[in-house]
């Protein structure tokens, strides 16, 4: 941080006069695809600072590598506190839950809606 600038509305301004825009993006994963794995990102703080016409992203979260091509990332294991959660958010078994959340790639919301239909 910047001496002096402690208060978060004199950082804006300062941005501003500097021709800085900064933005918040509401993801729920990041996937950064590399030569034979990717790294995966779930439920990431990203945030866009815009200067001169560039734009310069910054994620921050926990990562997962998936090793492979795509054949197999999409067969990606499923964390299993996401398997209770989503047994219990729907109030079924936690092999229909795994179930669930394997068709929905893993979105937790979804699945949930998927098992109460």
């Amino acid at each position: 941080m910047i001496p002096g600038l402690g208060n978060p509305a004199q950082m804006r301004r300062m941005m501003q006069q500097l021709g800085m825009k900064s933005e918040e993006i509401n993801a729920k994963r990041v996937i950064i695809e590399l030569e034979n794995s990717r790294l995966v990102i779930e439920q990431p703080q990203v945030t866009s600072i815009e200067v001169q016409g560039q734009k310069t992203y910054t994620v921050m979260g926990k990562e997962r590598r998936e090793e492979g091509g795509a054949k197999e990332a999409s067969a990606k294991e499923i964390p299993e506190d996401d398997v209770r959660l989503v047994a219990a958010q729907a109030a079924v078994s936690t092999e229909k839950a795994k179930k669930a959340l394997e068709e929905c790639d893993g979105d937790l919301a979804e699945a949930i809606k998927l098992l109460k239909k």
